[in-house]
């Protein structure tokens, strides 16, 4: 199945898709409607969003976001096995620059070659 990409009227900075290409990943957000549904998980529902890897089945699922104010977003991700989570700001640069900071206490994992490759603290994603 497709992702759900329904995107509110509203000019919301955090409301798009998001890539960055050093690590081919990419986040699609919906904070204002929170109805995304991340592919082959239908059964979680609709959610405000996921971050994935190009060429892979592995998600880590955004399943809170809130933006704080017009430049700052905060998210609660949990990887698709439930076995992590963690919280990151999304800050906006500015209009196409946005800047994921992950917390102290998690690391983002994502598959890279039969191996987990850890995700620095600090990613630069750019709106498509």
């Amino acid at each position: 199945m497709t992702a759900h990409l329904a995107f509110a009227q509203s000019p919301s900075p955090f409301d798009g898709r998001f890539v960055n290409k050093e690590f081919n990943i990419f986040l699609h957000l919906n904070l204002t409607l929170k109805n995304i549904i991340v592919p082959n998980h239908d059964l979680l529902g609709e959610l405000p969003g996921y971050l994935g890897k190009n060429n892979n089945n592995f998600y880590w699922l955004i399943t809170d976001g809130e933006q704080k104010n017009n430049r700052q977003a905060t998210l609660s991700l949990i990887n698709d096995y439930g076995s992590e989570d963690l919280t990151a700001s999304f800050e906006m640069k500015n209009d196409s620059v946005f800047i994921l900071k992950q917390d102290a206490a998690g690391t983002l994992k994502i598959p890279n070659k039969g191996k987990w490759q850890k995700l620095p603290k600090t990613i630069e994603f750019i709106k498509k």
